[in-house]
């Protein structure tokens, strides 16, 4: 199975949920008698689409990795890439309204993907080589976990692994909630709910 489709299998059911807010997070960013940007008609996802478009969060060389980091997670192939969709901006949205915690996880793991890259092949993620960047992803995709036969079950969590994993869900995590990704997941980009019509019920044939 290719990557891409082995990400796709694992996040299908979070990613489909994902792309509905539950309704008590819209009520509780706008007052009763106020209408949120998408009741009014306003298209947030052309900000980010924006040709003189800006990182909030990130600064230039995160950003670039990042972009680099998830075309390589999920390329294009005969559906537009994470690159395409621009994971990499609704990313750095996301990150500008999270907690400091949460925006120190995600650099530090963007840090140990640099930190790493340094160390094997002594520059940065983005300036290697495209099958040095493969061969790194492919070495932390997987946890070099301790053998039963070694007598080391109880050794320490592979914290590059655990880095890549935190990478790759939130490029996914965006990826499948963007306009490409619904679409690949089946969305024909028809609303579920369609027009409001009111009772259809013939007069007085109510239960």
């Amino acid at each position: 199975m290719k990557r891409r489709e082995m990400i796709r299998a694992s996040l299908f059911a979070g990613a489909a949920a994902a792309v509905r807010p539950p309704l008590s997070a819209a009520q509780s960013t706008a007052m009763p008698s106020e209408l949120t940007p998408a009741q009014s008609g306003v298209d947030a996802s052309k900000d980010l689409s924006a040709p003189g478009w800006k990182p909030l969060f990130l600064d230039e060389h995160q950003n670039e990795t990042l972009i680099i980091l998830s075309d390589l997670i999920i390329p294009a192939t005969d559906t537009p890439g994470a690159k395409e969709a621009l994971v990499n901006r609704y990313i750095d949205l996301v990150l500008a309204a999270e907690s400091s915690e949460a925006q120190r996880s995600f650099l530090n793991s963007l840090g140990y993907l640099d930190g790493e890259s340094i160390r094997r092949y002594r520059a940065a993620f983005r300036y290697l080589k495209r099958e040095e960047q493969d061969d790194l992803l492919h070495a932390l995709a997987y946890p070099r976990t301790a053998s039963g036969w070694s007598g080391e079950a109880d050794a320490t969590p592979d914290l590059g692994h655990a880095h890549f994993e935190a990478l790759k869900q939130r490029i996914a995590t965006a990826y499948y909630n963007s306009q490409i990704g619904t679409k690949e997941l089946g969305w024909d980009g028809a609303f579920a709910h369609g027009p409001y019509e009111g009772c259809t019920h013939p007069e007085g044939n109510h239960k």
